[in-house]
């Protein structure tokens, strides 16, 4: 037998596994990227630091990256805007009412986004997006803008159907934006936003933000669909002040 028929297997091995790593590292550095973003902000992380934390040379990263502004919007893909697609699709086949959607959004939001590592993006550019235009436009189109649009896409479910009152979308979607950005930031900067952070519930601060929010819409959950738009609120005609949030 010869050396290259003895040898050939156990190269054929190291082949495979060379070629499973070189599948694997984009996944890395993505995850790298991620905790360092998160720990240290976009302005003070390294790509090189980045490289080195996932095990592979500079080079290497730059060989699925062209520059470090191009891995940080595949880390927002990979982690919030890509979801975008799933969340809707989740949406257009809910069968609940309007306030079980709206429940079901802030809850699934915070498993799938705010209880992960992935939250600190959201922190991260509120502090330095000023400093990177770009960034701050591309976040705005990636993930602010398809965000609001699902959240009114439920709000206008809930009119439509006689569920929640009349209402300024444009004002009604920071409704249910601001307590969850605030959750991200009691996680996130503990002992600053509110004390003893570390013990706040996310589960019961959730809850507890919807019955507000519900009860401010003038929410009739026993509402079906095909009912009156204007059922279980102030008809705009008779006190426009009132559908403004």
């Amino acid at each position: 037998m010869s050396l290259s028929k003895l040898f050939r297997p156990k190269n054929a091995v190291i082949a495979v596994k060379r070629e499973r790593r070189k599948e694997a590292r984009p996944g890395e550095l993505l995850a790298a990227a991620l905790d360092l973003f998160v720990e240290k902000g976009f302005a003070a992380t390294r790509a090189e630091e980045v490289a080195a934390r996932a095990g592979v040379s500079k080079g290497t990263l730059f060989l699925y990256f062209q520059s470090k502004e191009e891995l940080f919007k595949a880390v927002v893909r990979e982690n919030i805007s890509g979801r975008f697609k799933e969340w809707n699709e989740e949406f257009s086949a809910f069968d609940g009412n309007s306030a079980e959607m709206l429940g079901y959004c802030m809850n699934v939001w915070w498993d799938r986004v705010g209880a992960t590592k992935a939250s600190g993006i959201t922190k991260l550019m509120m502090s330095e997006a000023s400093n990177f235009p770009e960034l701050a436009a591309f976040y705005q189109h990636e993930v602010i803008q398809p965000g609001q649009t699902l959240i009114r896409r439920i709000l206008q479910r809930g009119i439509d159907r006689g569920e929640f009152k009349p209402m300024d979308l444009d004002y009604a979607i920071y409704s249910v934006i601001a307590p969850m950005v605030f959750l991200i930031l009691a996680k996130h900067s503990a002992g600053v936003c509110i004390q003893n952070a570390v013990d706040l519930d996310p589960k019961k601060y959730i809850a507890t933000q919807l019955a507000n929010l519900l009860t401010g819409m003038g929410t009739n959950t026993n509402t079906g669909a095909g009912t009156s738009p204007h059922a279980g609120g102030t008809p705009p005609e008779q006190d426009q002040t009132k559908t403004r949030i």
